[in-house]
């Protein structure tokens, strides 16, 4: 029998939030970057090289892989023969941990979790509570797997209840594809299959916190259907040609995890949850000793790697671009952009309509003529910084916001992360504007390329309030250009074919 504190629970997961918040997996650090030697597409490639390079500095800078530092999700199995030394209820002693982790002063954690959530959405302010699964198991331990998942990932789940007949192969084929690139490729699919809608998803969830471990199944061969399956998805996913961000490339998933239990005979539920290119998860176990601290790992490990832009590269000035030079960029073109910018997304996007559609204008500051606005919440800055790591939003979160942008405002071109849909690039097209991408997965690299930031309204929303960012020299890619030809749909289709004719 072990007893276990309460506070050896709280400092555990505040030490292990922290943790994964700057270091990613060895496993997934040298799963990446084999993808990246092995990697044909110059645009996947680079979009890895900037994501391997984002992960290194943030092993040294112990700052955030991503300004979506994720809402938590922890597994926890208790033994029956344990005891406990607490006066709070277990799930409060795991929030609490969260909340210290959240707001560290050297480390401040973007608080991404909001409150009532079909009704006024208030944040929390301090990212509790988290999702907690607890299992009551044998033994005298405390086992607890814990993550930060992204919105932009986590968003792309799936869930289907398929016929007894059905392939899930053919459902997982037909669905990544229609998952976009908010999920940030390459990464992990997770999927769960049987026991019930709910037991599928948590399943899908939970094999997620496995190490990445593909090619060794690859070279010992599979043992059992499920292990089949792990391959066949795998070697199929990557032949869709989706790859790095969506651009088109030879990797689209780095792993494939799969997770079963048994099911009614007329059922076959398949939940599939995606992990982003900001892998994030940790495993300790309390025995009544004290607190589980996470070793930190050797900067050896990650790769040198350098990027930088082309000599075609086109260099921007935002504060006097002109449509017309608008219209001269190229799809898949890079431009490196210099002078100020606006920021807003999801909540600022609403608000802006609400003021559009009163005649009460837009706030006093707020001017998006011939301008650009990037869909960023970034993290608080710490120390000297201008402002915390600051990668792009999912795009496509804002399509139904940009024919109002672009028709009312006078915006001249967006920055995001990922493709767009048909109604923004049919509005894009009609106003001649742009759509900017920066990669995913590099929130501290694209940070460093921010040199003054200021809120200029809606300071209330926290993260989501609009700033003016000053940039020098931030790289993206022109990924859907005046005409509408957007890289997310010519990319993955040449890859594709690419892959195809090699295997012919």
């Amino acid at each position: 029998m072990s007893v276990i504190k309460q506070d050896d629970l709280i400092n555990s997961v505040f030490d292990a939030l922290q943790f994964i918040s700057y270091y990613h997996p060895k496993d997934f650090v040298d799963a990446l970057h084999g993808a990246y030697l092995r990697e044909e597409s110059p645009a996947a490639k680079d979009a890895m090289a900037q994501i391997l390079i984002n992960s290194r500095l943030c092993a040294e800078g112990k700052r955030p892989i991503c300004q979506d530092t994720g809402i938590v999700t922890v597994f926890v199995k208790v033994g029956m023969d344990v005891q406990w030394d607490a006066d709070m209820p277990l799930k409060d002693i795991i929030n609490e941990g969260v909340r210290r982790a959240y707001l560290h002063p050297d480390n401040v954690l973007r608080a991404s979790i909001l409150d009532d959530p079909a009704g006024a959405r208030k944040n929390t302010r301090d990212n509790t509570p988290a999702v907690i699964h607890i299992d009551i198991v044998e033994g005298d331990k405390v086992e607890v797997d814990i993550a930060a998942k992204g919105g932009g990932s986590e968003n792309k789940s799936k869930l289907v209840m398929l016929n007894p007949s059905d392939s899930i192969v053919d459902w997982v084929l037909k669905t990544v594809p229609t998952m976009g690139a908010g999920w940030c490729p390459p990464g992990m699919l997770g999927i769960g299959i049987g026991g019930t809608a709910e037991k599928a998803a948590v399943l899908a969830k939970e094999v997620l916190m496995e190490s990445i471990d593909i090619h060794e199944l690859l070279k010992r061969g599979p043992n059992n259907r499920v292990e089949e399956l792990r391959l066949e998805i795998f070697e199929k996913v990557n032949q869709l040609g989706i790859g790095a961000q969506g651009l088109g490339g030879l990797t689209t998933v780095l792993d494939v995890k799969i997770k079963d239990h048994p099911t009614h005979a007329a059922s076959l539920p398949v939940a599939m949850i995606p992990n982003c290119a900001a892998t994030r998860h940790a495993h300790f176990v309390l025995d009544g000793s004290g607190p589980a601290l996470q070793t930190p790992p050797s900067l050896s490990d990650w790769p040198e790697i350098t990027w930088e832009a082309g000599p075609s590269s086109r260099r921007v000035n935002l504060d006097s671009v002109t449509p017309e030079e608008v219209a001269s960029w190229q799809p898949g073109e890079t431009v490196l952009l210099s002078g100020k910018m606006l920021t807003g997304r999801d909540a600022a996007h609403k608000r802006i309509q609400q003021l559009l559609e009163s005649g009460e204008g837009l706030p006093e500051g707020v001017d998006f003529t011939n301008r650009f606005i990037y869909y960023v919440g970034p993290v608080d800055a710490v120390r000297d910084e201008v402002v915390g790591p600051a990668g792009p939003t999912t795009a496509t979160r804002m399509d139904k916001f940009t024919e109002m942008m672009l028709d009312k405002t006078g915006l001249l071109g967006m920055i995001g992360k990922a493709e767009r849909g048909p109604i923004a690039i049919e509005s894009i097209k009609k106003h001649k504007a742009v759509y900017l991408m920066a990669v995913g997965g590099a929130a501290y690299l694209v940070s460093k390329a921010i040199t003054g930031a200021k809120v200029v309204a809606f300071e209330e929303l926290g993260m989501e309030a609009i700033h003016e960012f000053e940039v020098k020299d931030m790289p993206v890619t022109v990924a859907v250009d005046h005409t509408g030809e957007s890289v997310h749909q010519t990319g993955p289709r040449k890859w594709q074919k690419i892959i195809i004719d090699k295997q012919a």
